[in-house]
C-alpha cells in the first residue's frame, strides 16, 4: 500500500518532476558552482516541507534537506554538476548549443532530480501512514571532480545515516556490485624566472620545462605501478607566448588505483618526481592538494533490494519516437566501440545485447571484485555507511561516457523515462529500508562485516577547504 501511494504521488506530479530536471539541463553548471541547480532542487524540497541546511562542509552549493525524526535514518543522494565543454542541443547530432560551454555529460540534471523526487514520494507517504523514522536528501555538488561528498563525510554530514541510496543515469537497469578507483587531484605550480627566449635565454628558467619534464618522468612511471592504475594529467597554463620563457606552468593530475593504500604509494613517488623536475629546470614549485578519494564498497543485500523493486515496477516502455531517437544517437556509435564498451561492462550474457538499442531487461547484480576506470566520491560514503547506486537505462547500449550522445539523451523522452521509473524505484526501495527492520538489519550486518578490519581515515589533508576556484567560472548558457 505505501509502495502504492509513493508510486502515484510521483505519476501525479510526473510534469512537473521533469520539468526540474529539464530546467537543470538548460543552466549546466561546473562543480562548486551549481548555485541555480542546487538552489532549484533545495527549494523544491522545501516547498514539500523538508527543513533544509544550505553550505554544508564548506559549499555553498551543498545541503541537506531533512524529514522526520528518529530511526532508522535513510539517505538518498543526489547531484546536479555538469561538465565542461559538452554544450549539446537535444537532438541526435553534434549541435552545441553554445560552443565551449558545459552540457551535462553524465546526466546529472537526472540524478538530483530522481532522488528528490524520490524523497518527496516516501514522505508523501511518511505522512499518510505516520511512519517513524528521519529521511534526509544530501545535495552533493562536484562529482565530477571527487570533492562534494569527501568533504561531506570529512564534515559527519553523513553520520549516523543507517544506509544510503543514490541513482545515476547509466545504459542499463541494473545494480552491479563491482568497486571504483581511490583516487587523488592535485595542481602542481611551478616557478622560474622570465627572460627573453632569443636574446637572453641563458637568464630565463622554464617553468613549462619543468612541468614537461615532471610528466616524462611520470610516465616512465606508468611502467612500475600496478597495472590498474590511471594517471592523467593536462598543463592548464603553459605560458604567454614563446619569445617569453614561461616563469610559471601549472598542471593537473588525477592519480587512481583500485585500493587507497596503492594511490598514496603512487602519488608519494609523484611527488619526488616534481622534487626532480625542480633539480633538472632550477625551479621551484608548490603543490595544492585538491581531493582525495576511496574505492567504492559493494553491498549484495542492498542491490538485491533495490533489483527487487525494479522488476516489481517494471523498466519502461518506449513510444515510435522515443525508439526513433535512440536509433538516431546508436547510428552515431561504431560497432567495434559498442562491442568493446558492453564486454568491457562485464555483464553476463552482454553478447546478446549487441544488437539492442535501449535496454529493457533487468538483470541480476553482477561485479564482485571487478573495478572500474574511474573514480567516485561515492566511494567515501560507502566507506562510511551502507551505500548502493544503482543505474537505470537512459542512454542507447554502446554510448561513451560523458559525451554528447549523453547530453541529448538527458533532455528527451527516453532520459525523462529513465527519471521517472528511477524516482519510483528510489522511493519503494527506501520505504522498505523504513519498515522492514530486518532487511535493514542484513544492510547494516554486511557493512559491519566489510569493514570490520579496516578503518576509513579522510583522504583530506588537515585542514583543507573545498577547492572552490579549481574550474574556470561557468559561461552563460542556455534559458536565464
Amino acid at each position: 500500500m505505501s509502495k502504492e501511494i509513493a508510486k502515484d504521488w510521483i505519476d501525479k506530479h510526473q510534469k512537473h518532476i521533469i520539468e526540474i530536471s529539464d530546467r537543470i539541463w538548460d543552466l549546466p553548471e561546473l562543480g562548486l558552482q551549481e548555485f541555480k541547480s542546487s538552489t532549484l532542487l533545495a527549494d523544491e524540497l522545501r516547498k514539500g516541507g523538508f527543513h533544509v541546511q544550505e553550505g554544508v562542509a564548506g559549499m555553498p552549493t551543498a545541503f541537506v534537506a531533512t524529514y522526520g525524526a528518529g530511526k532508522p535514518v535513510i539517505g538518498i543522494m543526489g547531484e546536479y554538476d555538469a561538465l565542461a565543454g559538452l554544450s549539446q542541443k537535444p537532438i541526435p547530432r553534434r549541435e552545441p548549443v553554445v560552443p565551449g560551454a558545459p552540457g551535462h555529460g553524465c546526466g546529472h540534471n537526472i540524478h538530483g532530480t530522481s532522488g528528490a523526487a524520490g524523497a518527496l514520494a516516501v514522505k508523501r507517504v511518511m505522512e499518510n501512514q505516520k511512519l517513524e523514522g528521519t529521511l534526509k536528501f544530501f545535495g552533493c555538488p562536484a562529482e565530477e571532480t571527487l570533492v562534494g561528498k569527501v568533504f561531506m563525510v570529512r564534515d559527519g554530514v553523513f553520520d549516523g545515516v543507517d544506509a544510503v541510496l543514490s541513482h545515476h543515469p547509466g545504459q542499463m537497469n541494473a545494480t552491479r556490485l563491482g568497486s571504483s578507483n581511490a583516487m587523488n587531484s592535485v595542481k602542481f605550480h611551478f616557478r622560474g624566472k622570465a627572460s627573453h627566449a632569443g636574446g637572453s635565454p641563458e637568464q630565463g628558467r622554464s617553468a613549462l620545462d619543468a612541468a614537461e619534464l615532471m610528466d616524462i618522468g611520470v610516465n616512465f612511471l606508468r611502467e612500475h605501478v600496478v597495472q590498474e592504475a590511471r594517471i592523467h594529467y593536462v598543463i592548464e597554463d603553459g605560458g604567454g607566448q614563446p619569445n617569453v620563457v614561461p616563469a610559471y606552468a601549472r598542471s593537473w593530475y588525477f592519480v587512481r588505483a583500485p585500493e587507497r593504500q596503492q594511490v598514496d604509494r603512487i602519488y608519494n613517488w609523484i611527488l619526488r618526481i616534481a622534487d626532480g623536475a625542480d633539480l633538472m629546470a632550477e625551479t621551484s614549485h608548490e603543490v595544492e592538494f585538491l581531493t582525495g578519494c576511496y574505492n567504492t564498497l559493494s553491498n549484495v543485500a542492498l542491490a538485491e533490494l533495490v533489483t527487487a523493486n525494479m522488476r516489481e515496477i517494471g523498466a519502461p516502455s518506449y513510444d515510435e519516437e522515443e525508439l526513433a531517437f535512440a536509433h538516431a544517437i546508436t547510428e552515431t556509435i561504431p560497432p567495434a566501440e559498442k562491442h568493446d564498451h558492453l564486454q568491457r561492462s562485464k555483464r553476463p550474457g552482454w553478447e546478446r545485447l549487441l544488437d539492442v538499442e535501449m535496454d529493457t531487461s533487468i538483470p541480476d547484480p553482477w561485479g564482485i571484485g571487478d573495478v572500474s576506470g574511474g573514480s567516485t566520491d561515492v566511494g567515501d560514503v560507502s566507506w562510511n555507511t551502507p551505500t548502493i547506486e544503482f543505474s537505470t537505462a537512459t542512454y542507447p547500449l554502446g554510448s561513451p561516457g560523458h559525451s554528447w550522445q549523453n547530453v541529448a539523451s538527458s533532455r528527451v523522452g527516453i532520459g525523462h523515462e529513465s527519471l521517472i521509473f528511477a524516482a519510483k524505484v528510489i522511493a519503494a526501495a527506501v520505504l522498505d529500508l523504513m519498515t522492514k527492520a530486518e532487511v535493514l538489519a542484513r544492510v547494516r550486518t554486511e557493512f559491519e562485516e566489510s569493514t570490520k578490519n579496516s578503518k576509513y581515515v579522510s583522504p583530506l589533508l588537515r585542514g583543507l577547504k573545498p577547492p572552490l576556484n579549481q574550474l574556470p567560472p561557468t559561461p552563460p548558457v542556455g534559458r536565464q
